[in-house]
């Protein structure tokens, strides 16, 4: 006799999207990716692996996105204090006479 295993694992990538959402909430996306993890999950629950399978995947997408987003304008505003910061202190000084 052979036993099949239907119940296929499915991540929901939860903890990912929570961390994004607290983080790296780059225009909602860690919120959405959040939300459909959540819904991925709740599939799960109900036995709809298909549904789960489809939801982790957009989560994934999104949580991709918003960690790429997330680090470009970390890098982003790290160089723009760099560059623009000292120009103002400089011209806030030349015009106050220091």
């Amino acid at each position: 006799m052979v036993n099949i295993q239907t119940d296929t694992v499915v991540p929901d990538h939860i903890v990912w999207s929570l961390f994004n959402t607290l983080f790296f909430n780059t225009c909602c996306l860690g919120f959405v990716a959040f939300a459909y993890s959540v819904k991925s999950r709740v599939r799960k629950m109900v036995g709809d692996v298909i549904g789960a399978q489809s939801y982790a995947s957009t989560a994934k997408c999104l949580n991709i996105w918003a960690v790429v987003l997330g680090i470009i304008m970390t890098i982003g505003l790290i160089v723009l204090l760099v560059l623009v910061l000292p120009g103002v202190i400089q011209t806030v000084m030349h015009n106050r006479g220091f």
